[in-house]
């Protein structure tokens, strides 16, 4: 017994608790694939970077990384804490913005997808839009194909998406905005003379089309299945390499198809004119953003500001093939 009878104190040992220096360093070690690689960047030793994820795994009583010859990888658990801390560490980087739109104004940082067929057209103008209506909001863009845009969004790495929808997904919450006939572009003349082609016509063409998953690929693959006939892939390549398959298809390699050339950069003239292809093949563009999570102020702000901008974008350059919504 203590002094006066009382029971003696006890000592209490209690791990720190979770703290978000430990979710920004097991982030990045996720995102660089080795404590080493993460260390140079984040500037803090292996050893010490070693020790709070150890720190957090004894919090969280369960393994997080496994090594491999590689370098490491997330556990089943692991991943669960990677989605669930980048949702986190986002809403902490958007708190002072978030207090200061109280004010009125919208401010802070606003992470934005753009589909790669679209962002060589409108990037550009609409960085300059979003800065003259929204000088206090800071647009972080980035330019994906739409499926992994998608992806993204799901997994909260980004807020708002310019992209375009294949089949509409309850987890996310969208604004529909146009859609555009898909057409086959080449270098050189298919059929000479011709506006459109068959999906029958169009299975003897050499193709180079984006490896699956993709959105085109998926409308595409379902097409030919309904006409009976077999697409003739002559190369798969990530449309992100847009430069790549703009040289394939003028050293003859083949043909690709998009919404239009005239939403991409396609470099240099001499392009054959444009096919549709019969029946209509369409991809929708929609804003989309997680259904789970209202917008933030500016992220609100800068989602109406691109119905406003794309809209005004499709009626100034009057593309082929476009419907708005």
């Amino acid at each position: 017994m203590g002094a006066g009878g009382s029971p003696p104190a006890l000592l209490v040992l209690q791990a720190d608790p979770v703290q978000l220096r430990h979710l920004r360093y097991f982030v990045k070690i996720i995102e660089a694939g080795s404590f080493s690689r993460a260390a140079a960047a984040i500037h803090v030793a292996q050893p010490a970077l070693s020790q709070q994820i150890a720190e957090l795994e004894e919090e969280l009583g369960v393994q997080l990384l496994q090594r491999t010859p590689r370098g490491v990888k997330a556990t089943a658990a692991g991943q669960v804490l990677y989605r669930e801390a980048g949702v986190i560490l986002r809403h902490v980087e958007q708190l002072p913005g978030l207090v200061r739109s109280g004010t009125g104004e919208p401010q802070g940082q606003v992470s934005v997808g753009i589909a790669v067929v679209l962002a060589a057209g409108i990037s550009g103008p609409m960085i300059a839009a979003v800065r003259a209506a929204l000088p206090k909001v800071t647009l972080k863009v980035t330019n994906a194909d739409s499926t992994s845009i998608a992806r993204r969004l799901a997994a909260h790495e980004l807020e708002l998406a310019l992209a375009f929808e294949d089949e509409p997904s309850a987890v996310f919450a969208r604004q529909r905005l146009f859609r555009h006939r898909m057409y086959l572009v080449s270098y050189k003349p298919i059929r000479p003379g011709a506006r459109s082609i068959s999906m029958r016509e169009l299975s003897a063409v050499p193709l180079i089309l984006p490896p699956r998953p993709h959105l085109i690929r998926d409308i595409l693959d379902r097409a030919a299945a309904a006409a009976g006939v077999s697409l003739n892939v002559a190369a798969e390549v990530d449309l992100l390499s847009m430069s790549a398959t703009v040289d394939a298809m003028k050293a003859g390699a083949g043909a690709a198809v998009l919404p239009d050339k005239d939403l991409i950069d396609l470099g240099g003239s001499g392009w054959a004119e444009p096919l549709l292809i019969e029946p209509p093949l369409f991809t929708t563009a929609v804003l989309i953003w997680p259904a789970d999570s209202p917008l933030t102020p500016a992220a609100d702000a800068v989602r109406a500001l691109l119905v406003e901008f794309v809209a005004g974008y499709l009626e100034k350059t009057r593309m082929p093939g476009v419907e708005w919504i």
